[in-house]
């Protein structure tokens, strides 16, 4: 399917691995030009890298913690008119909500929720003027289901869900759309757990560790940051701007809900 965006232009927040990664490539895919981003340089230049050789689009790459205004400044000058944002950002750590201080839970809200909504706020206006503009935001399955010790991941994410609920219906019209996906159990560095970043893993216990974590998901296995990218590109694709405001579980199944 062609999904109508060759030659638009995308942010892509927090890129250089996991699921944003898998967002850009499917986006690249697509002749999107991307401006990449991560926190460690090294690694957001080797994807930037694999990108630019896999896809013939302009890759430009802007490291640093996108909840750092600094860094969203150089985001939003590297495209001053993004028809495409992908919002991400890494969720607090996993933490008994009785050691949350006010530090971590400022911080925690400003990741998750207060860097987004920036810059929404800051494309938004340009979306609707030029008629097309898709935003997707990674959240979580937390919102839905929420789990103890990241309940600071879990408010902030819903607060973000809840804050651009309204937002999207408002420019809707000008077809610019706002949707949300909520990523359950994805094969990515963050369920491999503490690691020497580089050094892979043993397959036997990669093995083991998928089967461990599949064991509840009605689809027995883990998601792909690339099966996620797919259905991110879509979501930015000419096909979706009847669809908005909405929540996408990507999880094999596992929130259950007739409606």
């Amino acid at each position: 399917m062609d999904l109508g965006i060759r030659g638009r232009k995308a942010i892509v927040c927090a890129s250089s691995k996991g699921l944003g990664k898998g967002c850009a490539l499917a986006l690249a895919e697509n002749g999107v030009d991307l401006v990449v981003n991560g926190r460690n340089a090294a690694i957001l230049s080797d994807t930037a890298s694999e990108i630019r050789n896999r896809f013939d689009v302009e890759v430009i790459e802007i490291a640093g913690d996108v909840a750092d205004p600094a860094v969203q400044k150089a985001l939003l000058a590297a495209c001053p008119d993004p028809d495409i944002l992908v919002n991400n950002n890494g969720g607090p750590p996993f933490r008994d909500f009785r050691e949350l201080d006010r530090e971590a839970i400022l911080k925690g809200v400003t990741n998750n929720m207060v860097a987004p909504f920036e810059l929404i706020k800051a494309v938004i206006d340009g979306m609707a003027a030029r008629r097309f503009g898709r935003i997707v935001n990674i959240t979580s399955l937390s919102v839905y289901m929420p789990l103890q010790g990241l309940d600071l991941s879990s408010a902030a994410r819903a607060g973000l869900t809840s804050f651009l609920a309204g937002i999207a219906r408002g420019v809707a019209d000008k077809n610019v759309t706002i949707n949300n996906m909520l990523p359950g159990k994805l094969d990515t560095d963050r369920l491999r757990g503490p690691h020497e970043p580089g050094v892979p893993e043993d397959p036997e216990a990669a093995r083991l560790r998928k089967q461990r974590l599949a064991a509840d998901i009605p689809a027995k296995r883990l998601g792909t940051p690339e099966e996620f990218g797919q259905i991110c590109a879509f979501l930015c694709s000419v096909h979706a701007g009847y669809l908005t405001g909405q929540n996408i579980p990507v999880d094999g199944g596992t929130y259950v809900s007739a409606f």
